[in-house]
């Protein structure tokens, strides 16, 4: 009945992880570029209570053995790197990625980070930066005379100054792409870090070696389905409940045990 009792417990945390998990998926539902996460579970060791192959009294050898299970385990809670829909907001400074790759973002600290929120804006030096203020990398510094922004499916950027005939090309966006995308670090603010398990980031200009085109004036937004999320909820909901009534059952059957004395 004690095994019971642990057992039924690592499926209770197990869940509540997971709830965990999904309640961060579906609060992140607006986040332009979010991508969610999926909790993956796997089974913890077993107690022989019977060695497969032991042999019987008569001789022979037993085919199956006698495995007890002592419940699960958190094995992962990975990224899903699947696109998000695209939504069109015609802004010049609004781009998203189609198929794979990340903008490179410049850190406070100097290092650079990985995004796929392409919901740029222009600081008080006319770079081209993120919400929180970080520099796009390459850097891109738009003229204050520029009539518009123009990037095309290349990423280059151009402007269209007064008096031009012809638009000035400021400079290219430079994307990246990883061997293993679950294996980077997010760190919060839809940014993700290189890690060793992620590979070194391969550079390189949009439609080039498999990396995805700009698309300008669109947002890609979170990956994550509602109606998917409020499923996996539920069906995580009724795990922790039927773990629970596992609880409560082993104690009954030890409460019954204890009271055969009287």
């Amino acid at each position: 009945m004690i095994r019971a009792l642990y057992t039924a417990a690592t499926g209770m945390n197990a869940q509540e992880l997971n709830v965990s998990v999904i309640s961060n998926n579906i609060a992140n539902v607006n986040s332009a570029g979010f991508k969610k996460s999926r909790a993956e579970f796997q089974d913890l060791m077993y107690q022989n209570l019977r060695l497969v192959g032991t042999l019987s009294p008569n001789g022979d050898q037993v085919p199956t053995g006698t495995q007890l299970g002592l419940g699960t385990k958190t094995a992962s809670v990975s990224k899903i790197f699947i696109q998000g829909d695209f939504i069109q907001t015609q802004k010049d400074l609004d781009l998203a990625i189609s198929g794979k790759g990340f903008f490179q973002i410049t850190q406070p600290d100097g290092t650079i980070g990985y995004t796929r929120a392409g919901s740029m804006k222009l600081d008080n030096t006319a770079q081209m930066v993120t919400a929180d203020g970080l520099i796009l990398e390459p850097a891109i510094t738009v003229p204050p005379d520029a009539l518009n922004v123009s990037v095309d499916t290349q990423g280059s950027v151009s402007v269209l100054q007064p008096g031009a005939t012809a638009p000035t090309v400021l400079g290219t966006i430079q994307i990246a792409t990883f061997q293993n995308e679950s294996g980077l670090m997010a760190l919060g603010a839809n940014m993700f870090k290189e890690t060793d398990a992620s590979g070194t980031a391969t550079i390189g200009g949009p439609g080039t070696d498999d990396r995805g085109q700009m698309q300008q004036g669109f947002l890609e937004m979170s990956n994550v389905s509602v109606v998917e999320e409020m499923v996996n909820l539920i069906s995580a909901q009724r795990a922790y409940e039927t773990n629970s009534r596992t609880v409560q059952t082993a104690d009954e059957m030890l409460q019954t045990a204890n009271n055969m004395k009287r």
